[in-house]
């Protein structure tokens, strides 16, 4: 069995926090991160996050046990804030025993975190500033994921490397903090294990594993594009508060544009509030992304990826993924 000293030392509360061999986790995305990625990804020694992403109660219920029919391994389920069935999507992690809550897309609601953490699961939430660090671990967060602008899908306005410098050290030493956006390679993952990160997250580095479920036009898509391909949409309207998503450019970008512009006309009209403005626009993502990752139609769907896909180049088990990472994080530490 080859051992990784350096790098599991640093990792150690990480992976004893998450229950792993190792402490990176897989990204939540949307229709990929599903049983068969997230059951290799945690059998290989790392930790799956199911995407709950739009899911019905019912399809979570049944996609929780589908995973577990395929692993023994920790893993977990990411919950979009916004969801308007998200207490009861809560309720199907406590009746399934998940132990581990990714609350993601915002600031948690009120009650949210203690409703995870009543039968003793654990909750990670995502930290754009290191005010809402401070404050998401007065609220009761277990752990925090730094998340830059580099990463794919859903992303924040700075860069992994600019939040890394401002919040580790103030945060690291007391507190789990695990670093995510444009993670590639295992050298970056010993760059922020020094700052003191537990651990890290990755997301376009997993989602063209043999076991993701993603079109193989999808994963053709990856292995052609480099870094500036993977752009940010734009916001249209000031008024309608669009969290920007880093992906491959085609004409799914264009048609974004006038999801927007219709959104915002409903809301002239005052046909709908902003929640549903809001939500509107996470369906849209939601069934973009679905036509590119299951049906193939990478030209007009939502190609969701980071600035690393340049670094993606081929299919390779989960496994074999997180080993060559573990063993260029090990080279990085020891030399």
């Amino acid at each position: 069995m080859t051992t990784y000293p350096h790098t599991s030392a640093l990792m150690q509360r990480g992976a004893h926090f998450l229950g792993t061999e190792t402490a990176i986790l897989c990204g939540a995305m949307s229709w990929v991160s599903e049983r068969n990625l997230v059951a290799a990804i945690s059998n290989g020694g790392g930790f799956g996050v199911i995407a709950c992403g739009a899911m019905t109660p019912d399809l979570l219920d049944s996609e929780i046990a589908a995973t577990r029919a395929l692993t023994d391994k920790p893993f977990g389920v990411n919950l979009i804030t916004m969801h308007p069935d998200l207490f009861e999507l809560i309720d199907v992690c406590t009746r399934h025993k998940v132990g581990h809550v990714v609350l993601a897309g915002g600031l948690p609601p009120k009650g949210s975190v203690e409703a995870i953490k009543a039968t003793g699961a654990k909750v990670i939430c995502f930290a754009p500033t290191l005010a809402l660090g401070k404050k998401l671990l007065r609220s009761g967060a277990d752990a925090l994921v730094i998340e830059g602008s580099e990463a794919g899908g859903h992303i924040g306005p700075v860069s992994t490397s600019v939040l890394a410098q401002e919040i580790l050290p103030e945060l690291a030493a007391e507190n789990l903090v695990f670093v995510a956006g444009g993670i590639g390679t295992g050298a970056m993952i010993a760059s922020y294990l020094k700052m003191g990160a537990c651990g890290v997250q990755l997301g376009t580095r997993f989602a063209c594993a043999t076991e993701s479920i993603a079109h193989p036009l999808f994963k053709k898509m990856f292995f052609r594009a480099s870094a500036r391909n993977a752009v940010a949409s734009v916001q249209i309207d000031p008024r309608l508060p669009v969290i920007p998503v880093r992906a491959l450019e085609n004409k799914g970008t264009e048609e974004f544009a006038a999801k927007q512009r219709e959104v915002a006309l409903l809301l002239d009209q005052g046909s709908i509030d902003m929640g549903e403005a809001q939500l509107r626009i996470e369906r849209f993502w939601a069934g973009a992304l679905r036509k590119a990752v299951i049906d193939g139609d990478v030209e007009n769907g939502s190609v969701m990826a980071g600035q690393s896909v340049g670094m993606v180049k081929t299919e390779e088990p989960a496994a074999e993924i997180i080993a060559t990472l573990m063993a260029e994080c090990e080279a990085a530490l020891a030399g």
